[in-house]
């Protein structure tokens, strides 16, 4: 894994909310009319939303769009009021004010967003999800090719300028190892398993 972001709920700036339990109060008195804007069915973001969903016992219905940039543009035109997207994806438009940031996904505050709380510091605990960027090769791609592989992006994350760059774009440099990177990607699947079948996602619709 070469960065991680956590994902961001937020919402269109006349929504009626401040934070992340009036915004419970206002969809569980008017159940089913407020949607929710994602990246694409089986996203990551998606299954955000669909785990948030599931804690809160909400009625939001999902709109899946193709990707973050029409999701963000659907929910600044208040077409779609409330989105969970990765973070990278709504960071300008949060610090432009034409989305307001309610809660992040992650196990801290990240920065340049500190004045956001994470969903857990809201009071919805057990919410953690994360935009994951990783670099994958095939099965049985000799081990020093990896090894390879990884050095490099490990040398490359650790220049000033770059570290720089991925944080400014909400993402935190990570470059854990290859058989740490596997282990995650199972544990992953097992967790998000669960709401996949819950929530009923056919990524084929």
């Amino acid at each position: 894994m070469v960065a991680a972001a956590p994902h961001v709920l937020v919402v269109h700036p006349s929504f009626p909310a401040r934070d992340v339990s009036e915004l419970i109060a206002v969809v569980r008195a008017q159940p089913g009319k407020f949607s929710y804007a994602s990246a694409g069915t089986g996203q990551s973001s998606h299954l955000a939303g669909e785990l948030f969903k599931q804690s809160t016992g909400l009625d939001l219905v999902h709109v899946p769009f193709n990707g973050a940039s029409p999701a963000m543009t659907s929910t600044i035109g208040n077409h779609t009021p409330i989105a969970f997207i990765s973070l990278p994806a709504a960071a300008t438009f949060i610090k432009e004010g034409l989305l307001r940031a309610l809660a992040t996904t992650g196990n801290m505050r990240t920065k340049p967003f500190t004045d956001v709380p994470t969903m857990a510091e809201a009071g919805v605990a057990d919410q953690v999800s994360f935009f994951i960027q990783g670099v994958l090769m095939p099965a049985g791609v000799p081990r020093d090719i990896v090894e390879r592989w990884h050095s490099e992006i490990v040398r490359v994350l650790s220049l000033a300028d770059v570290d720089r760059r991925v944080k400014s774009l909400g993402l935190e440099p990570v470059v854990n190892t290859p058989d740490e990177f596997s282990a995650q990607i199972k544990s992953e699947v097992a967790r998000w398993a669960k709401v996949i079948r819950q929530a009923r996602i056919n990524v084929t619709d």
